[in-house]
């Protein structure tokens, strides 16, 4: 695959190939497994980036399990606002449920934290995290990551479900802002 990309006005070049994301998606997979064998939880995508971690990790889970979708907002082009909208609420009932959260990339933790907050009050069972790349640099909160695939740089990323004002999400490697 192309080992540079141009979104837009800027550069990217290729950081983790689709071949380590899949090994890494699949650990995931076998954590979240053996974990709830005997359970049935409810998986919370976060719209729009985490849709393909989301089915990357679905078709490799083989236990029984929901799937419902919120969309929040908090990056404009490649810094984030530092501040979190709704863009479409929960839905979905979640009183005794057990439920993990499916993030594309966790940052400043602030979209982990307002989603926490918003599902507190549900009456949830137990809530879990489970992200494609985390960037333990940039992180700023004291709340777990449960499952993560890739610790990573604290770098502009796109690709994989990650995005550039909303370009790049569809390639199937994960490329890094080059800085020249």
């Amino acid at each position: 695959m192309m080992d540079s990309v141009t979104i837009l006005d800027k550069t990217f070049v290729k950081f983790i190939p689709g071949e380590e994301i899949d090994a890494a998606i699949q650990k995931v997979a076998d954590q979240i497994n053996e974990e709830y064998k005997n359970d049935d939880p409810v998986l919370l995508v976060t719209l729009n980036g985490a849709i393909v971690f989301a089915v990357d990790l679905l078709k490799r889970l083989t236990i029984q399990c929901r799937i419902s979708c919120v969309k929040l907002s908090s990056y404009s082009g490649t810094q984030s606002t530092n501040h979190v909208k709704n863009l479409i609420g929960l839905t979905e009932d979640l009183r005794g449920k057990r439920v993990i959260i499916l993030e594309d990339i966790i940052d400043t933790g602030r979209t982990y934290k307002h989603l926490v907050e918003m599902l507190e009050p549900t009456g949830l069972k137990d809530l879990r995290i489970a992200t494609m790349t985390y960037k333990p640099e940039a992180y700023m909160l004291d709340l777990p990551i449960h499952y993560c695939a890739f610790s990573i740089p604290n770098k502009f990323v796109v690709g994989r479900g990650l995005d550039y004002d909303g370009y790049g999400r569809n390639l199937p490697d994960i490329y890094q802002l080059k800085i020249d």
